[in-house]
Order: structure tokens, then sequence, then C-alpha cells
């Protein structure tokens, strides 16, 4: 029974044995393919391809170029015939030309072409920007709206003083008003404008 046990426990099942040989960790960096051909970094190309396009576009490689030429001719032409290595018709300098010319097309379209990438992007970026601040925009409108029609609604200082000056001016009117009314009659007594400015007789007669 003890043999079975261990031949048990040493003998894995075939299942697991092949699921754990699948298996890959997730923990640690998976190790690197062999290639057969080079590998080389796009974004390193793309730089250095720009900056020859963009060289390619300034005068002073038009300048060089045409210095180039003009000694290429005139050595051609001016020294002896033994030191010349490339005689008219300049056939070596044709082919220089168009090797120069055939690298520099690619370069260029390459630069463009990552510059059109860089636009598109700053483009979206742009485009995502406008459209925050269109919705910010609306946003505040909509609360500047909301606080005039809740400031429509609330009493304002200069609400206040005007309906405190009515009153005062319908108070004074009260007053003269029943002061003429005590002068008409036959009593020194002048009653007042609200009913608690009667004289303490009277509250005393009233108890």
């Amino acid at each position: 029974m003890a043999a079975e046990r261990e031949s048990t426990r040493e003998r894995p099942p075939a299942g697991a044995t092949a699921a754990g040989r699948a298996r890959a960790r997730l923990d640690q960096p998976r190790p690197l393919r062999r290639r057969l051909l080079p590998e080389w970094d796009p974004d390193a190309f793309g730089r250095l391809s720009e900056r020859i396009a963009r060289f390619l576009g300034t005068g002073r490689f038009i300048v060089w170029m045409t210095v180039v030429i003009i000694l290429w001719v005139v050595w051609n032409v001016s020294v002896p015939h033994r030191l010349r290595f490339d005689e008219y018709p300049f056939i070596f300098l044709t082919l220089a030309l168009s090797l120069q010319a055939s690298y520099a097309a690619p370069l260029i379209l390459l630069a463009q072409n990552r510059q059109d990438d860089r636009d598109r992007v700053n483009l979206e970026q742009d485009r995502k920007q406008n459209e925050r601040s269109i919705a910010d925009t609306e946003y505040l409108t909509r609360e500047i709206a909301a606080l005039r029609m809740g400031l429509g609604e609330v009493a304002t200082r200069d609400w206040i003083r005007s309906e405190l000056q009515d009153l005062g001016k319908e108070l004074e009117e009260r007053l003269v008003r029943e002061l003429d009314r005590g002068g008409a009659g036959d009593g020194p007594e002048r009653p007042g404008v609200f009913p608690a400015d009667h004289p303490r007789g009277r509250d005393m007669d009233d108890r």
C-alpha cells in the first residue's frame, strides 16, 4: 500500500504536466526571439531621415553641392589626363547626382509622412481641446443665466431703498393728514400715526 501511494505521488497527471509546460510566467519578461534579419529602431531612423531632409532643404546644402560640382568639373577639365577620374561628359558625376536624388526623395517623403502624422495628432488634440472649451463655455453660460434668473427674484439694495423711500413718503403724508385732522378738532390732542402712539391718559381710561 505504501509503495502504491508513493508511485501515485511521484506520477503527476498528464494534463497537469502539459498545462504546466505550456504556461508562461506573467511576472517575468518574455525571452527575446532570435531573428535572422537585423532589427532597427523606426523612430531613430525616422529622426535621422528628418535631419537629412531638413539639411537637404537648406541653402547650405545647395551651396556645398554647387561648390562640389564646380570643383568636380574644373578638376576634370583643367588637370592632366592621367589625373582626371571623370572626363567629359562626366558620367560618374551624373551617376552620383542620380544616386543622391534617388535617396533624397524617399527620405523627404518619410519626413513628410512623419510630419503629417504629428500634424494629425496635433489637430486631434486641438479638436478635443476646442470641444472641451465649447462645453465649458456652454456650462458657464447656463450658470450665468441661472444666476441672473435667481438674482431677478432677490431684493436688491436699490429696490429696498426705493421701497423705504416710498414708505417714508407715505408715512409723512399720513402724519400730515392726521395733524390736519387734529388741528380742525376741538381738543388739543393730536393722535399719532400708529395706534400705539396714544396718550397715556387715554390708555388709563381704557383700562
